[in-house]
């Protein structure tokens, strides 16, 4: 059954018409085309497809789109400041914590998570918030460096 529903995608407000047993997931890189969310085991436990849901971070092959009436949701493609690369983003290119890149999305999405909670996270912090987004190729000290870079430009940009 098809279920309409209006969200906020990357702050553009939209109507979709969507199965309702759809996953959000699957919405956003099937039928809306956005590709940088990506699907790692299908039950959660990854993190690869984080997106953040109402300014949480949740992951995207748990939701169903007809939940979503209402909802905003940012995912990696929004996540630029304008032209310019969220810092966090940029952090993760300079630290060398993007390696094969399947996990970088779902990471990135959790730094900001975090960051717009705890702008100056300790590194048990940073561990524990990405502790849910696992990687193969890092060892995660370049990850967490990066999320501390970028919390340093982010407090800056405050000050």
């Amino acid at each position: 059954m098809k279920k309409k529903i209006q969200v906020t995608l990357n702050g553009k407000k939209t109507e979709l018409e969507v199965p309702s047993h759809r996953l959000l997931l699957d919405l956003l890189r099937d039928e809306i085309g956005l590709t940088g969310t990506k699907e790692g085991c299908g039950t959660g436990d990854c993190g690869a497809c984080t997106v953040l849901l109402n300014g949480k971070p949740v992951n995207s092959c748990l939701i169903f789109s007809g939940e979503l009436d209402g909802a905003d949701i940012v995912t990696i493609e929004g996540l630029k400041i304008g032209p310019e690369m969220h810092p966090v983003q940029r952090a993760f290119v300079q630290d060398g914590g993007v390696q094969c890149g399947y996990c970088t999305s779902g990471m990135l999405m959790m730094s900001k998570a975090l960051l717009d909670e705890n702008p100056d996270p300790s590194e048990d912090d940073i561990r524990f918030a990405i502790s849910g987004n696992l990687c193969r190729c890092t060892g995660y000290a370049k990850i967490v460096k990066a999320v501390q870079d970028a919390a340093r430009e982010l407090r800056n940009r405050r000050s």
